[in-house]
């Protein structure tokens, strides 16, 4: 049998510990000394523990670890609340619905009046009106919904994120569902209105011929203009992607803004139900603006990476 070491100590160390002020061992007293060394050589070996020990930052505290069954398992979770929110947003969304078609016929019933013409809409098919009814209804509900099934993405991402990354994220989400709205307000308020004056009274009072607008026809009409709208307002999210990836600048989208505007030009002449230029012109004039918004966000994004980076090189 080899020989066994009464007390972990660490050889190199003993001169150190013995030089410490340690009882003598008297037969009264016998363990003073032993305890003395366990308790020197205890206290090294944590100190070495505790240094060599990573330290964690409580702004990267990353999420609880899961397997992977039990991801599926918050997966069906989330999908269960989300399918249970979308039913009861469309409940509700059926019961306001009458209110919502007298909110989208306004701007058509104003124009129609305007141009001295019918200030009615028309269904072809028995069930068209109850189609309408449902149908505005389950779009209703949707939105009323998005905000909730966006939580429940939220609370299924952000386990996995980084302090920092969560903050982020969450600032993404909310920006991207206020311009989305945002660009439906404009759509609704401003292009629509217009849009419908110069549609209704483009023949004037010349002709035989009046307008008789189906819903069908109308409502296909708005939900291109405002989802247009709403999806054009994403564009400075767009460029805070391509600029966090460095796949574009503020300089290169400065030096390239005329070409910018052309691209916009052609998208609005493409998109624009109306082939007057006015129409075209207030298509164009919030694509110009989110664009030059764009070159800001980009800006401000170029900049902070810039500044990570400069840190990370001064304290390589």
């Amino acid at each position: 049998m080899g020989t066994v070491t009464p007390f972990p100590i660490r050889w190199r160390k003993l001169p150190q510990l013995l030089s410490r002020t340690i009882p003598l061992m008297t037969p009264n007293n016998p363990l003073d000394a032993t305890d003395e060394l366990t308790k020197a050589s205890t206290a090294e070996t944590l100190g070495s523990a505790a240094v060599a020990a990573p330290v964690v930052l409580a702004d990267d505290e990353p999420g609880g670890a899961m397997t992977f069954f039990e991801h599926l398992t918050e997966l069906r979770k989330r999908l269960i609340n989300s399918l249970i929110s979308l039913a009861i947003g469309a409940c509700i969304g059926v019961s306001l619905a009458k209110y919502l078609i007298t909110v989208i016929t306004n701007p058509i019933i104003k124009a129609l009046t305007a141009a001295k013409q019918n200030p009615h809409l028309f269904y072809t098919h028995p069930a068209g009106y109850l189609n309408l009814y449902l149908t505005l209804g389950v779009y209703l509900g949707i939105v009323i919904a998005a905000p909730y099934v966006l939580y429940q993405i939220w609370l299924f991402v952000a386990p996995a994120l980084y302090k920092h990354e969560r903050s982020a994220i969450s600032g993404f989400v909310a920006s991207t569902f206020f311009l989305f709205l945002g660009g439906i307000a404009f759509g609704y308020y401003v292009a629509l209105p217009y849009m419908l004056r110069f549609l209704v009274s483009f023949q004037g009072n010349v002709g035989p011929i009046e307008p008789m607008i189906t819903t069908n026809d109308y409502f296909d009409l708005v939900l291109m203009v405002l989802l247009g709208f709403g999806i054009v307002f994403e564009l400075p999210i767009l460029v805070f992607f391509l600029s966090l990836f460095g796949i574009v600048t503020p300089k290169f989208l400065w030096s390239n803004i005329r070409y910018a505007i052309l691209v916009i030009s052609i998208v609005a002449a493409v998109i624009t139900p109306s082939p007057d230029a006015t129409t075209m012109l207030i298509f164009m004039a919030p694509m110009v603006g989110l664009y030059v918004v764009s070159i800001g966000v980009s800006a401000v994004v170029v900049n902070k990476r810039n500044k990570r980076l400069a840190v990370e090189r001064g304290t390589a």
